[in-house]
């Protein structure tokens, strides 16, 4: 296992070696994505629009599969879902 390590910035920014945003396709401008883990903190670039695509059919499916009611277009619109995950 390779390790890298970074400084983090006054505002808690971090840059990501050249060599890793190459190879996991970290382009200037878009996002990835932060997992908690028990092992640390996991960044992870944007996977292909039908990998994304397929992870929410799936889920979907799961969803429906428990009876769950799924959210109508336009009902989330007015949630700010990153104050509603600090509470």
């Amino acid at each position: 296992m390779v390790r890298i390590r970074v400084r983090v910035g006054p505002k808690g920014q971090i840059v990501i070696p050249k060599v890793l945003r190459e190879a996991y396709r970290i382009r200037e401008g878009e996002y990835v994505f932060l997992e908690p883990s028990e092992q640390g903190l996991m960044l992870r670039g944007t996977e292909p629009p039908s990998v994304v695509l397929e992870w929410i059919r799936e889920r979907r499916d799961k969803l429906r599969a428990k009876g769950a009611r799924l959210a109508r277009l336009g009902e989330l619109a007015d949630i700010d879902l990153e104050e509603e995950f600090e509470e």
